[in-house]
């Protein structure tokens, strides 16, 4: 009953509980103990049953068997009397002696958490290699025991021999006189080992006492040191401040240039900006001019009432009208260059006549030719329009100055 208390089991047992059978009560306490020993053993609850009884009991003793290796009374168990108290007591004494041996603490957990025990592997890391240790250590130990055994039939033999021959008192005392020699010379060791010490602790005392000297010196002269102002000081302190003005300068500088080059860079992006709208404009004007020439060349084969037309009905574009009026120049010269030549008569006339009317003609060429390289000159895009004009055959006057 005291045990279960200090464990921490949160129901109270007395010794009139445990009178008469009460399985119900060993199978809760098992299922605690169990549950304390290992937080997650998986051991059915149920005892409803005889079978499920048996098979409760069965796994409990499996398992305390395997795992803390107490061997327990499956049938004192089950009787579930004072006998199950005697075998309950082989596992709560297991658990009270390892609780004291970790100082005696009591295990007092709330009723919630009464089923979980909580081992922190993380604070026993020191205590695991110790344990790892002294396993290795007993594993040789022991293998040496093995081997010690393996020789106890010989051993004792000469065992008995010792113990049967008689004490002789001049060899136990030539040995005790041995062992006393020895330990007087291990303490006269001792001695002299502490009487060297101080005479080593005496001479450290000295260096440091030097030590400390050295760096008094060493401190004072680097306080003159500091105090002491440089030859080269003024000259430096001169050379700063140029310095200082020497770097405003060429940060103003450097401020100018970069927003000189800013400007610079906005420049030549307007320009290439206008040059480049002036270049879409002069595509589309040539686009423009294109579509023009090959409507004039289409139109071509008509009359002057056409032009009359386009003149009545104007055109917003000076290319329009230029190349109106170099047409309609061409055709004037076409058609005075045939006039001429069909001037005169069929009579005959006199030298003088003849001889004006020749020059007559040879002016008339002579102008239509000169006409003809300005208006070439003048416009490259009016060509195609010029080479139509000239191979069509002028047409013949309706009014002519000279009749025949």
């Amino acid at each position: 009953t005291e045990m279960m208390r200090a464990l921490g089991y949160p129901r109270i047992i007395s010794m009139e509980n445990f009178h008469t059978p009460n399985f119900m009560l060993v199978s809760e306490v098992l299922l605690w103990l169990v549950k304390r020993y290992e937080p997650h053993s998986d051991i059915p609850g149920d005892v409803d049953t005889e079978q499920d009884r048996v098979f409760f009991i069965k796994a409990v003793a499996q398992f305390m068997a395997t795992k803390a290796h107490i061997k327990l009374n499956t049938k004192r168990l089950y009787q579930a009397d004072g006998y199950a108290v005697k075998e309950l007591l082989k596992v709560t004494s297991v658990l009270y002696g390892a609780m004291n041996t970790q100082g005696g603490e009591r295990a007092e957990l709330p009723e919630e958490d009464s089923t979980k025990f909580k081992f922190d592997l993380g604070s026993k890391i020191a205590d695991l290699k110790a344990a790892r240790q002294l396993a290795s250590e007993i594993t040789s130990k022991g293998a040496v025991l093995y081997d010690l055994l393996g020789k106890e039939v010989e051993l004792r033999e000469a065992r008995t021999e010792s113990i049967a021959r008689p004490l002789e008192i001049n060899e136990a005392e030539k040995v005790m006189k041995i062992a006393i020699s020895s330990v007087l010379e291990e303490v006269q060791k001792t001695k002299d080992m502490l009487n060297n010490v101080a005479l080593d602790e005496a001479s450290l005392e000295a260096k440091i006492e030097k030590r400390k000297l050295e760096l008094e010196r060493s401190q004072k002269r680097l306080h003159t040191l500091q105090s002491v102002r440089p030859a080269f000081m003024d000259e430096y302190e001169k050379i700063e401040k140029q310095l200082e003005k020497q770097y405003s300068t060429y940060l103003e500088k450097f401020r100018n240039l970069t927003f000189m080059e800013q400007l610079l860079d906005d420049q030549r992006r307007t320009e290439q900006e206008m040059f480049e709208e002036a270049a879409n404009m002069l595509r589309l004007i040539q686009n423009r001019l294109k579509e023009e020439e090959q409507h004039l060349l289409k139109s071509g084969g008509n009359d002057d009432s056409d032009l009359e037309i386009q003149e009545d009905e104007g055109s917003d574009s000076e290319g329009d009208l230029q190349a109106t009026r170099h047409r309609i120049g061409t055709e004037t010269l076409l058609q005075g260059r045939v006039g001429t030549r069909i001037v005169g008569s069929m009579q005959g006339g006199d030298m003088e006549e003849d001889g004006d009317s020749g020059d007559s003609e040879i002016d008339l060429d002579e102008d239509e030719e000169e006409e003809e390289e300005d208006l070439e000159d003048d416009s490259m895009e009016i060509a195609p329009g010029k080479s139509s004009l000239r191979a069509r055959k002028p047409e013949p006057l309706e009014q002519s100055d000279n009749d025949f």
